[in-house]
């Protein structure tokens, strides 16, 4: 028998597949599902962008570009970052990645070695854990509460910073939790990163959604050891352009472009063309439709007695359901979030993500990524499936 890769069976299946599946399947025979799983703005791309597409593809802007991205591109994330982010860099110090899924791939590559820790903070996006081991590394869980506002603590974090503590992976605002981390913690997370000397990937790619609270980067604090990596993705809906950036200090970044340069080349052209234009766009109406979306389920959430923290950013509800578990829905037991998940989907025509997919049991997260008549429906047939309950 033929071997593989050995980091690959550390890996295991993601929890959604099966109901995602189920959830397409169910859709396809037209029955009328609530589709809340969604990690993406349901906006159409701005017009703008799109134009600046079309015009790349007609002036033939079709070939190779630097692996590092093209430098009119680079120029104005140095520039965007340095006046808005306080973040001392310039076009050098930037790499524009196939989304910012790549750059944090990109970043953990430049800095970890097998055997090495990486914190991740929990509830956590599903992709930094089988990063982190696709590279022989180990992941080591921060775990936040719900009481707490989801927001780490320093104490608890020095707790497991060891010698093998490489780096640490921070993503705020957060998926799934939509919590805006504090300013006072990222000043002393970056002085124990200073002292522990471990590096810090900074993930701000919901930067700009934003309803309570203020964004902070912490590499205005320090580029000794942080990271930053962002995209255009959430905030000019552009998800399935694929486009991404990394910023760092000479050193690590020369390192994140040899391996962009040896494993992608480099970005989509054309994305790259538009996403300069990006910078010139308006989307604060996405940012108030999302608050108003969020608004409108946090009131009635509230009355049909689901308990949740309304969020201060992002575009998600992660409601704990725990209290649920252990009761029965149209016949079946619930004893994970993923059992709601399954009964809300094939019973009440609702799909939402299990929270055991973000290292959270019991809780199921909510994206309002979709339209009041969607979030109207879906806030029906949760309060169905609560009367369901015996």
């Amino acid at each position: 028998m033929y071997s593989t890769n050995d980091y690959l069976s550390a890996i295991e299946p993601s929890i959604t597949i099966k109901l995602n599946t189920l959830a397409k399947s169910m859709k396809a025979h037209g029955i009328d599902v609530v589709d809340l799983t969604a990690g993406e703005p349901d906006f159409p791309t701005p017009k703008e962008i799109c134009e600046a597409a079309i015009n790349a593809i007609n002036e033939g802007f079709t070939k190779y570009t630097a692996a590092a991205g093209i430098m009119e591109l680079r120029e104005k994330i140095a520039e965007k970052l340095s006046k808005e982010n306080f973040i001392p860099v310039e076009a050098k110090n930037i790499v524009v990645t196939n989304g910012a899924k790549n750059a944090i791939f990109n970043a953990l590559s430049a800095i970890v070695n097998p055997g090495d820790e990486v914190i991740i903070i929990a509830p956590a996006w599903v992709s930094y854990i089988p990063q982190v081991k696709l590279l022989g590394a180990i992941p080591v869980v921060l775990c936040t509460s719900f009481e707490n506002g989801f927001i780490p603590e320093i104490s608890k974090l020095r707790e497991i910073v060891n010698t093998k503590t490489k780096a640490i992976i921070i993503n705020s605002p957060n998926n799934p939790t939509g919590a805006v981390y504090p300013k006072e913690f990222f000043k002393n997370l970056v002085e124990l990163a200073q002292e522990a000397k471990f590096y810090i990937i900074s993930d701000e790619i919901y930067e700009k959604l934003i309803y309570e609270g203020e964004h902070f980067s912490p590499a205005s604090l320090s580029m000794e050891n942080v990271i930053t990596v962002n995209g255009f993705s959430k905030a000019y809906s552009m998800t399935g352009w694929r486009i991404g950036y990394v910023a760092a200090n000479d050193f690590i970044i020369s390192n994140i472009s040899k391996i962009q340069s040896h494993t992608a080349s480099n970005v989509n052209s054309i994305t790259q063309k538009a996403a300069v234009r990006a910078f010139d766009v308006d989307t604060n109406y996405m940012v108030e439709e999302f608050k108003k979306r969020r608004d409108f389920l946090a009131t009635e959430l509230e009355k049909i007695g689901v308990k949740f923290l309304k969020p201060s950013g992002a575009f998600y509800f992660f409601m704990d359901f725990s209290s649920f578990l252990g009761k029965s829905s149209m016949g079946k037991k619930l004893e994970t979030g993923f059992d709601v998940c399954e009964v809300l989907l094939k019973e009440f025509k609702l799909a939402l993500v299990p929270g055991e997919g973000f290292e959270a049991p019991g809780f199921v997260r909510l994206s309002f990524a979709a339209s009041m008549e969607s979030l109207e429906k879906a806030i029906n047939r949760i309060k169905e499936f609560l009367e369901s309950l015996i």
